[in-house]
């Protein structure tokens, strides 16, 4: 699956959390949401919208961005696609879209849940619905 029919694909089923998704489209969409969150960062901070700092302390360097109006309608409009694309993935390696839910656990759950969406998917039809490979 491609770039483009990826995101198209998440936005299509905006609010469908059954059937599979395949993890070409989970990781494509999450590159373009880190490219886009990077894009309106750089532009709240130059509109002075945000507020970034910059600081060098403790023989290392540290960045923070509390963002702005423009973050906060980006990650509204795009929580529930999310939320659904993670759930259809989960799908696919034939598990519960409850398995979020284990990413409530510090760092151990995070750690779990990459794990599971980098995972190859179930071959064939699963209890969740047919292959999206296929």
């Amino acid at each position: 699956m491609n770039f483009a029919k990826a995101v198209s694909n998440v936005y299509r089923n905006y609010f469908n959390f059954s059937g599979r998704a395949q993890r070409s489209e989970y990781w494509w969409f999450f590159l373009f949401s880190v490219i886009v969150s990077f894009i309106i960062m750089v532009v709240e901070t130059a509109l002075g919208l945000g507020e970034g700092a910059m600081m060098r302390g403790g023989g290392g360097f540290e960045a923070s961005y509390n963002g702005g109006p423009l973050s906060m309608l980006w990650s509204l409009v795009n929580l529930i696609p999310a939320l659904a694309l993670s759930v259809r993935r989960l799908h696919d390696t034939d598990r519960s879209g409850w398995w979020l839910l284990i990413g409530l656990l510090p760092l151990i759950g995070i750690i779990v849940l990459i794990v599971f969406f980098a995972s190859k998917g179930y071959p064939g039809a699963n209890r969740f619905g047919d292959d999206p490979r296929a």
